[in-house]
């Protein structure tokens, strides 16, 4: 296995209409060898482009790309020591899957015995024994992707790369198939890059995550960091499910107003925040963060907040509580034996220990 490194990467693309347009811009980063990272980012943000780079079936602007200890800027993608798994299976229908996965060694010219010895080992690993001479068709869309993974297996290459494989997946299926993966990593002890779109994937696969937005890196940061120390509003607002709730304040003094109520700021913030005074920010706060005032137990009662409840989800182990601060739409993850119905008055409690500021002009996250 090998380790991946970004110097400086920059792609544009030109359009006869538009101009040019830029997917990556200037990223540098190492990806550490036998590490699993994963690209995340909204449609357009540049994820896909970087993996397509990395593979050789994209060139890169300027930049070098590094792998392992040679820079493969001018390498083919057959060069490159990598194997790609696709959004699309792209098994050979007319193949068996012990022919799909032997399909590349023997372009490749690899021994017989070699080959065979490749094959039954990703199947063993994958779970494919008892299916190894059925054709895909037979086959369920979770079992397709392992085939589609064994494929890249077989090859023992330096960086396996992964783009949206299990987006063509129920959810059911993703569940299991995140598990897999993370366990083939585990075995395999390889390098892994995997692009998606979903952030629940890159939060429960990735070792790091890279976020990216418009081209440009947003933050590098395990999971963890990630999710408690956001750099940015786009980052705290991607990552969570639900997503983190921003609100609008002012501050004054040692208080912080905003519409329908107001919170006095605790002595550890007052220094960060004091050169905004009298200026709008913005207070980012995670739904698990906001409590329903009625559960038992429920302490530091300091930072209330009124209101009336828009609408309630109930999902079994938790209830999902919606209400307004001002033009915003505020989320509440709540215990399910906490009350609350549409037109509801209930008052919230918000835990200032786990809250974040954000600059609104820059929207970067203020420390304290």
């Amino acid at each position: 296995m090998a380790r991946v490194e970004f110097r400086n990467i920059r792609k544009e693309f030109v359009d006869d209409n538009k101009g040019t347009f830029t997917a990556v811009a200037g990223s540098d980063f190492v990806i550490n060898d036998k590490e699993f990272v994963v690209f995340v980012g909204p449609s357009g943000c540049g994820k896909t482009t970087s993996l397509r780079m990395i593979a050789g079936l994209e060139r890169q602007t300027s930049g070098d790309i590094i792998i392992g200890d040679r820079v493969v800027n001018n390498l083919h993608p057959k060069d490159r020591d990598i194997a790609m798994v696709f959004q699309d299976y792209a098994l050979y229908p007319h193949m068996t899957i012990r022919e799909n996965l032997s399909f590349g060694l023997k372009n490749l010219k690899k021994p017989k015995a070699y080959i065979e010895q490749k094959v039954s080992q990703a199947a063993s690993i994958l779970g494919l024994e008892s299916m190894i001479d059925r054709k895909p068709r037979e086959l369920s869309g979770g079992q397709r992707q392992r085939v589609a993974v064994g494929r890249a297996i077989v090859r023992d290459p330096q960086v396996f790369l992964f783009d949206e494989p299990l987006s063509n997946l129920d959810a059911k299926l993703r569940v299991q198939m995140r598990v897999e993966l993370s366990e083939l990593h585990k075995r395999l002890e390889a390098t892994i890059v995997y692009v998606t779109h979903d952030q629940v994937e890159a939060m429960t696969l990735g070792e790091r995550i890279v976020v990216m937005n418009n081209g440009i890196i947003q933050q590098i940061a395990s999971p963890t960091e990630l999710y408690a120390n956001p750099q940015n509003m786009f980052v705290a607002g991607f990552i969570g499910s639900p997503p983190m709730n921003f609100i609008d304040v002012q501050k004054e003094g040692n208080v912080l107003r905003m519409e329908g109520g107001a919170f006095t700021i605790p002595d550890s913030m007052a220094g960060a925040l004091s050169k905004y005074d009298n200026r709008h920010l913005i207070l980012g706060i995670r739904p698990e963060h906001i409590t329903g005032e009625d559960l038992p137990g429920t302490t530091n009662l300091d930072y209330k907040y009124s209101t009336k409840v828009q609408v309630v989800e109930h999902l079994g182990s938790e209830n999902l509580v919606y209400f307004r601060v001002g033009n915003r739409t505020v989320t509440a993850k709540v215990h399910p034996e906490t009350t609350g119905y549409p037109g509801m008055d209930k008052t919230f409690i918000f835990n200032f220990d786990k809250v974040h500021f954000f600059d609104p002009e820059t929207e970067q996250r203020i420390d304290w």
